[in-house]
């Protein structure tokens, strides 16, 4: 399968460590990346708040380039990077004077012209079902030993379901089984679904950090060794927030966070140097001492 791949921001920056774990694990399952170089950050949120048309064509120009690869396929590791640019794609492919206006304000620009022919899709649903899903079994040959680990979805590839749909927002399955196919054991608990706090840190920091306590206490309660997220912002959240949790709590947790491609390469068996744990704030030290256990 061969797909355009935009990593975002955040995996070009603060969490360079989810792009080289992608990229080297990509081959492993089968998908050929054709990295996107000349593309901006999505937005986020905020530009689509503030300015919705500016936001509109910023995320268009993804699509667009995503097109020119001959692809029909733009793969994403971010959950709101996921969310803007499906949003984005689904305004443009309903309204057939929309697209042709931001196409024409593309090409008049010089970026390539867009006709609405890619779809846009999350690594982990390139993985979690059918022909990736039996890729992935085959490839987990180092496996993680019994791991228990708690998954965490975060808000933004679940909902809302109109745009995303590619499970149930309430019930969903695509990280368990993931985890259970590397050989770890998935552990359940109720704020897997719920938002991780960070689109309202820098307004309301104590709002946010009642928020984020919830996954992580609730994890530990249910004996995980870790957890593991499809989404960088859910990661920068749950790993380096930790500190201001222990800060406002008084308590120690020290929960190991796991960006996906490097939960699947942990049992890939990918270099250290491809997974670089070492760029995580809270020690990923225990996990790979259980996994290494004889």
């Amino acid at each position: 399968m061969r797909v355009a791949y935009y990593k975002g921001c955040l995996a070009s920056l603060s969490a360079k460590e989810l792009d080289t774990s992608t990229q080297a694990l990509a081959p492993k399952l089968g998908i050929e990346l054709d990295e996107l170089e000349s593309v901006t950050c999505c937005g986020a949120g905020d530009i689509h708040e503030a300015e919705p048309d500016y936001y509109l064509h910023l995320n268009a120009r993804i699509l667009a380039y995503a097109e020119a690869t001959g692809s029909d396929t733009l793969m994403t590791i971010c959950n709101v990077c996921t969310l803007n640019l499906r949003q984005a794609n689904h305004m443009l492919q309903n309204d057939e004077a929309l697209m042709k206006r931001v196409s024409d304000n593309l090409e008049a620009v010089g970026a390539p012209p867009y006709s609405g022919g890619v779809e846009v899709k999350h690594f982990l649903w390139l993985i979690a079902a059918g022909e990736g899903y039996d890729r992935l079994k085959s490839v987990a040959h180092k496996g993680l030993k019994g791991l228990k680990v708690a998954p965490f979805y975060g808000c933004q590839i679940l909902r809302p379901s109109k745009l995303l749909g590619f499970e149930d927002p309430d019930r969903p399955s695509s990280l368990e089984a993931i985890i259970e196919a590397c050989g770890g054991e998935a552990i359940d608990y109720p704020a897997k679904i719920k938002c991780c706090g960070f689109p309202i840190i820098q307004a309301r920091e104590e709002t946010a950090l009642n928020e984020l306590i919830q996954p992580i206490e609730q994890s530990m309660e249910a004996g995980a060794d870790a957890m593991v997220t499809p989404c960088p912002l859910c990661h920068l959240s749950l790993d380096a927030w930790q500190q201001k949790l222990e800060a406002s709590t008084g308590r120690s947790f020290g929960m190991p966070i796991l960006h996906l491609s490097q939960l699947i390469g942990v049992a890939a068996g990918l270099e250290d140097s491809e997974l670089r744990f070492r760029r995580h704030v809270v020690s990923m030290d225990p996990v790979l001492e259980k996994v290494e256990a004889p």
